[in-house]
């Protein structure tokens, strides 16, 4: 029976989607006769250790959870967060008579199903219910035409978890072992590291070319207007017919690529200029050429994040978050998608929008159609469009804040890919003159006009370079004749240096791995949240630096595991894994290559993914991993910086050094976390070693029998006390070393132990208050304070710390809490207007330190931020990691605030630990703490987040 007969001769239907945002949508739409549950992302997957692993599996299998000797079969546990959620989903089951399996229509939403189906064992018929919009009609169509589980798509996407873990399994312990405990590697993390080092090491050898030309402004000599102007600025293009060499004729290590141009350096230049100062000028030619402009293609994954990025400051997990609320609440399709496609449906509302917005002269003749750009595309789902057979306008769906932001992108982009083409002209006139010595000069200008703006009246592509024209840029010249006489009201002399390449961006580093087929576009977003998790790489403004720790790890990659970071090989790896889920290639085959390196069998199609196709033997990841002698630790984390100075990557962080720690000289000191490696000169090591820094040893701990050191770090000096090895650093067991901030009176090369120990002992416990709750003075980033609840008071001294009582506590709490000052208080710095809200940006000086606002959200400044330095873009970078982190914070403060909990003694200890991690010195692994909770939480909510979490590479 149907399931549209059954619905009209009752019975009960249960509807599993991903995430209960979706659900509560759904629910709405089908209304009685339908349960509708979520199964909240993922609920079996590989163990998370020996522990998860049931006692008949032994050995390897324990370790990896996957048995490799019998045919790579995946062992599957019922995730322990989630047996609470099974237990309820069985229960609503059992009082079902159908069930609809509604996850979504890609590898990981088809593999969640299958999973759903083994663990639930449905006694009742099954159904596998897909849509690409959550709409009525396309819920109730889904409803109404169900098909059976993919088993293709699902045996696509279990190869993959198992590659992805032998891969991160396999190759983590040792970075584990040869470099630093917590560090992990992935089938695409590590390439992706890869590339941003490299780009690294490319600025770091880059070598600055200075050259030197000319800008003249040239007067037609009559009266102009905006159609017409009277003048136009050329640059010099060529002296006596050799060209002027530019940028582009410098190759990286500051030398000229060809003798073929003209290098001139100031001093030629100012005496070019002096030359051509009574010259006369004239048109030599002019150049025209149609211009017409083709729309974009509407968004895909990636092309939606570097959007996003450009034009709204996203980052690519932020994009995706924001993008998922959206597509549960029904206001776009489906947001993980390789298609540039449109339905019919979709066209035709589209054209409809054209017409009713722009008018028909805006809309072409038939509708466009745009040819899909990924290779081996991995669903057929549509572009990332807004939802139903009528967009709604972003005025009328009633959304605000980053919501509406991301939606009208999509809306615009969406409508403009129906619109007409952008037609005009473009043009070019060379000017030239000879100068008083006789040399011929010409200068160049080319210009824009854009007769028909079509489809850029509605939406126009940004660029990745800040200082790239868009393509709705017009730059109009003056109607001339090739003969024309013109003079030159000014000519400039103009010096240049050459830029190292550019850093990637989110955007950029996007781009780069789908250009370079690596990786799949649904998994950018968590690789790049990955590495910056891991503390491979951070953020300066938008630029995406690696860290020291990186280089370490990619040195070892590339000199042990080569093949595994190597790009092309890595790109033959996907095109394998698609061939599998195309049954164009066999899953254990292809694994036991990989894996053993067995055989020169190509029957499988596998050697491209784990040979080199040539038919040699070539060793699997478990022979590389084998043989683990052959690395030596130091020398793949150490660098050469010059002077006999030796950069050096240690468990405690990077450093630099000079001479063997055995040798009289012996000099070391800590380098800050936070420098760019293209920053680190001899010049600036020097000074490094020269200042006391490094460690300083103070004693053992009494008590622990821990040894207590002083260090200087990335947010100043602190002690810390060392943990034996073996301690677990992470995971749920982890301990974390007690670290403290020393006090502004104190310094590096005179702290005592019995001081690291009196600093090591805060937060304090000061006492409670009548209800209960208690009060414990502490030592933040903003100098000491006291914390009761979610309410903190500022202290006057470093010393109350110790010696405030809680009389004293309270008293300061008997006062009404100060508000208010810094809007009292002029602007520091004003920065001008946010892309994002359109208001204008200032810095303030708040309680907590200077911070950036556009009077709608505020941003504190980083450590590395300061108000002399603080550039325009890197303040609209701060509110808007500020705006996607809001809701989150708004919500724990509300439930602070309903439940200030009173303390039990058991959980002081747990508290104090809590607030000993948010000390300056400790910001660096409390940031990483909060991003795993935050992606945590975000899993629970958002069934996307928890299968590209899953995906492992």
């Amino acid at each position: 029976m149907s399931p549209t007969s059954e619905t009209a001769h009752g019975g009960r239907r249960l509807v599993i989607v991903e995430s209960p945002a979706k659900a509560k949508t759904i629910k709405g739409y089908l209304g009685p006769g339908y349960v509708v549950e979520a199964s909240v992302g993922h609920i079996r997957d590989l163990p998370n250790g020996a522990a998860e692993v049931p006692e008949k599996y032994t050995g390897e299998v324990r370790r990896l959870g996957v048995d490799v000797e019998h045919d790579f079969q995946p062992i599957y546990v019922v995730n322990a967060d989630k047996k609470a959620q099974v237990r309820k989903l069985k229960e609503l089951l059992a009082e079902s008579d159908e069930l609809y399996l509604a996850t979504d229509e890609d590898r990981e939403g088809e593999a969640i199903a299958w999973h759903l189906q083994e663990v639930l064992r449905p006694k009742v018929p099954v159904h596998r219910m897909v849509f690409h919009e959550i709409t009525k009609d396309a819920i109730r169509a889904a409803v109404a035409n169900p098909r059976e589980l993919n088993k293709r798509m699902v045996d696509a996407q279990e190869t993959r978890r198992i590659l992805d873990r032998l891969y991160g399994y396999e190759v983590s312990p040792v970075l584990w072992k040869k470099v630093m405990r917590g560090l992990s590697a992935g089938r695409v993390q590590s390439v992706a590291t890869r590339l941003v080092v490299e780009r690294e090491r490319e600025r770091i050898a880059f070598r600055s070319a200075e050259y030197w030309d000319l800008t003249g402004t040239f007067s037609t000599g009559r009266a102009g207007d905006a159609s017409d102007p009277s003048s136009l600025v050329a640059r010099l293009n060529a002296v006596d017919g050799r060209r002027v060499a530019q940028g582009r004729d410098f190759g990286p290590d500051g030398r000229l690529k060809s003798d073929q141009v003209l290098h001139l350096d100031e001093a030629n230049a100012r005496a070019l200029a002096a030359a051509l100062e009574n010259a006369s000028f004239s048109v030599r030619s002019v150049e025209s050429k149609p211009y017409r402009r083709s729309p974009y293609a509407p968004f895909r994954t990636t092309t939606l994040q570097q959007e996003a990025s450009r034009k709204l400051g996203f980052g690519a997990k932020s994009t995706m978050q924001v993008a998922q609320k959206l597509y549960e609440n029904g206001f776009i399709t489906y947001m993980r998608t390789d298609s540039t496609t449109l339905s019919d449906t979709a066209v035709s509302a589209a054209r409809a929008q054209v017409t009713q917005l722009y008018g028909a002269s805006y809309l072409p003749d038939r509708p466009r159609t745009y040819a899909g750009k990924v290779k081996n595309a991995q669903e057929a789902h549509e572009a990332i469009r807004p939802s139903g057979d009528r967009f709604r306008t972003p005025a009328e769906t009633g959304l605000t804040g980053d919501q509406f932001k991301l939606y009208e992108l999509i809306w615009k982009r969406t409508v403009a890919s129906q619109m007409k083409d952008a037609v005009g002209n473009s043009v070019t006139v060379k000017i030239g003159g000879r100068s008083s010595d006789g040399r011929d000069a010409e200068f160049s200008a080319s210009g824009k006009t854009i007769t028909f703006h079509g489809f850029m009246k509605a939406y126009v592509e940004g660029a990745d370079d800040p200082n790239a024209e868009l393509d709705d840029r017009e730059r109009r010249l003056p109607q001339v004749a090739e003969g024309d006489a013109l003079s030159a009201e000014e000519l400039s002399v103009d010096g240049h240096a050459t830029k190292p390449p550019a850093r990637y961006t989110e955007a950029s580093l996007v781009k780069e791995l789908e250009e370079r087929e690596i990786g799949r576009p649904s998994t950018y977003a968590s690789i790049i949240g990955t590495i910056l998790d891991r503390g491979y790489v951070f953020k300066k403004g938008t630029a995406l630096v690696p860290s020291f720790l990186s280089f370490a790890v990619v040195n070892l990659l590339e000199t042990h595991f080569g093949r595994l970071v190597d790009y092309d090989f890595t790109a033959k790896m996907e095109d394998d894994l698609d061939r599998i889920a195309q049954g164009e290639a066999q899953a254990v085959p292809w694994l036991r290559r990989f894996y053993f390196g067995e055989g020169d069998d190509h029957n499988a199609g596998v050697a491209s993914g784990a040979g080199n196709g040539d038919g040699d033997h070539l060793g699997g990841l478990k022979e590389l991993v084998t043989d683990l002698g052959a690395i030596d630790a130091r020398e793949i984390s150490s660098f050469p910086v010059g002077d006999g100075i030796m950069l050096r990557v240690g468990r405690y962080g990077p450093y630099v050094e000079r001479g063997e720690k055995d040798e009289e000289g012996h000099q070391r000191a800590d380098v800050p976390e936070d420098l760019a490696p293209d920053e680190l000169t001899v010049e600036y090591a020097e000074e490094l070693l020269a200042k006391p820094s490094g460690d300083f040893e103070l004693g053992a701990d009494p008590e622990s029998g821990h040894q207590i050191v002083a260090k200087d770090g990335r947010y100043g000096p602190y002690v810390t006390e060392i943990l034996p090895d073996g301690t677990p650093k992470t995971g749920k067991n982890a301990v974390k070393p007690r670290t403290a901030s020393l006090f502004k009176s104190m310094s590096l090369d005179t702290v005592t132990l019995a001081d690291a120990l009196k600093l090591m002992s805060l937060p304090r416990v000061v006492g409670t208050d009548a209800e209960g709750v208690e009060i414990t003075a502490q030592n933040g980033r903003y100098g000491p304070y006291l914390k009761k609840g979610t309410d903190s008071r500022s202290l006057e001294t470093e010393d109350q710390l110790f010696n405030i009582t809680l009389d004293e506590a309270l008293a300061i709490y008997a006062q009404p809490k100060q508000r208010g000052r810094a809007a009292a208080k002029p602007p520091l710095k004003e920065l001008g207007t946010d892309p994002v809200s359109e208001r204008p940006v200032v810095v303030k000086d708040g309680r907590f330190g200077p911070y950036v606002t556009d009077g709608e959200t505020n941003a504190t400044l980083r450590t590395d931020d300061s108000v002399e330095t603080i550039t325009p873009e890197r303040g609209y970078e701060l509110l808007a990691d500020k705006r996607a982190k809001g809701p989150a914070k708004k919500t724990a403060k509300k439930a602070a605030k309903k439940a200030p909990a009173k303390k039990a003694p058991a959980k002081k200890a747990t508290t104090a630990k809590k607030a000993a991690a948010k000390t300056t010195t400790a910001k660096s692994a409390a940031k990483k703490t909060t991003a795993k909770k935050t992606a945590a939480k975000s899993a629970a909510s958002s069934a996307s987040a928890s299968t590209s979490a899953k995906s492992g590479e």
